[in-house]
């Protein structure tokens, strides 16, 4: 007995011991031990009994909180059910309110449809009208009527068709004005200045000589990045114009937003034409310029030639200051010699003289055959850039691709334009110096024909 009691506080004690080890490891006696377990079993229960009050305290306040959620929940059907009502109701009443202000209305409500396509077409003119540089504002009631005329609840009143009436004969009455009036510009670097601005109808807007432009967006008067240099002078005299008839360019596509002065003003000029063809189009140019000077140099040696000849056939002496007094010292020195001898002579003289006269010659002739062939180099080299433009951005952006299209186009053009002047030149410049060695042989046969009949 005394060994199972002894097991069973073994027992005990490791139970104690392993849920317990602080009080365990404080514990001396067995009798220690088991005060302990009671006054901690004791902590335990009151702790369990305040834990399971809370609970039954908070279930209950869980279940008044739910029956409150459940009595809102049922509150807010009810109440949405007699809103669905007030709902179809309302429904009803206006579809018979609708129908009722379609009766009364009558012919009206077709007028007001007219009249509200009739705003938006002004309101869009009066936008992009360069009036509103002069009178700002004037949509703004525009706005105000297509919304009344749109509304199922509002109407326009008779002042608000007469005031529409009115802005559309007011753009009719402009459109024939000529108008000065002072308002701020912005200029091309960047600074705004207060200028008498010219209104010329709705065509074009002037100042100082200048072109300006009207955006609708920002509503700025502003100097056109480039001029219509042809049309500058005028518009400087219609500034200074009192009375009278002045002679001014106008664009007639202004009042359909002036896409005819930005299409003349964007035309690229001769110059930057020219700068289109890149450096194969400057090495067609420089060689134009090695043409003409050629040419130049040439013909005005062929003139020379030319003349000291005429003067040769007129002297009784030969000259060897000119190709035809060689030519007849030849036949000066060799007196005695028989005709087919002074022949050959007189021939290797003329062969002397052909290098000096024809000089050039030959380097114009391959100039004008080698100008078109540099212009068909700068065509393929334009579009190979073409199609490296297509490769990287597509083909969907024509701007994208106008550089190397306008290079192959302008050193097309630039080796035509080389060439042709440069074929006439050599013909010009050849027919002077076959007309010089024409006179030599002639009177080299005559020299030779005169030895026959001497003998």
């Amino acid at each position: 007995m005394n060994i199972n009691f002894a097991k069973f506080c073994a027992a005990f004690v490791a139970a104690a011991a392993l849920s317990m080890p602080a009080m365990a490891q404080d514990a001396k006696t067995l009798d220690e031990l088991l005060q302990m377990i009671e006054s901690s079993t004791l902590s335990e229960s009151s702790e369990y009994r305040k834990r399971e009050a809370t609970f039954k305290r908070e279930q209950r306040t869980q279940a008044q909180q739910l029956k409150k959620a459940e009595n809102t929940k049922s509150a807010e059907e009810r109440r949405s059910d007699r809103l669905e009502q007030v709902i179809r109701d309302n429904d009803l009443l206006l579809a018979g309110l609708r129908e009722q202000r379609d009766k009364r209305l009558g012919s009206l409500k077709e007028l007001f449809g007219h009249l509200t396509g009739a705003a938006g077409d002004i309101r869009a003119n009066l936008n992009q009208s360069i009036v509103s540089a002069q009178i700002p504002g004037r949509t703004e009631f525009l706005d105000t009527i297509i919304e009344k005329m749109s509304s199922d609840t509002r109407l326009p009143s008779i002042e608000d068709i007469e005031k529409l009436w009115y802005e559309q004969q007011r753009e009719m009455i402009e459109s024939g004005r000529i108008v000065k009036f002072n308002r701020s510009v912005l200029l091309a670097n960047g600074t705004q200045d207060e200028m008498e601005v010219v209104r010329v109808g709705t065509y074009n807007l002037m100042a100082d000589g200048m072109y300006l432009e009207y955006s609708p967006e920002t509503g700025l008067v502003s100097e056109l990045a480039r001029q219509p240099s042809s049309h500058q002078s005028s518009a400087a005299d219609l500034q200074e114009a009192v009375n009278g008839f002045t002679k001014v360019g106008l664009d007639p596509s202004g009042p359909l937003g002036g896409g005819l002065l930005r299409a003349l003003i964007n035309t690229p000029t001769l110059m930057e034409r020219w700068h289109y063809g890149g450096i194969v189009g400057y090495v067609i140019s420089a060689v134009f310029v090695v043409a003409i000077l050629l040419a130049l140099w040439r013909f005005k040696v062929l003139m020379g030639m030319s003349s000291a000849v005429t003067t040769q056939l007129k002297a009784k002496t030969a000259n060897v200051g000119n190709p035809l007094g060689r030519v007849l010292k030849v036949a000066a020195d060799n007196p005695g010699l028989d005709p087919e001898s002074l022949e050959l002579k007189l021939h290797e003289a003329v062969l002397k003289e052909r290098p000096d006269i024809e000089a050039g010659l030959s380097l114009l002739k391959i100039i004008a055959m080698v100008a078109p062939l540099l212009g068909l180099l700068g065509t393929v080299t334009g579009m190979i850039i073409t199609f490296q433009m297509i490769t990287l951005f597509g083909a969907g952006d024509p701007k994208a691709m106008a550089g190397g299209i306008s290079q192959a186009l302008i050193t097309t053009v630039l080796g035509l334009v080389v060439a042709i002047p440069t074929v006439l030149m050599h013909t010009l410049v050849n027919g002077k110096a076959q007309r010089i060695l024409h006179v030599l042989e002639e009177q080299s046969a005559g020299i030779v024909a005169g030895s026959v009949e001497g003998r």
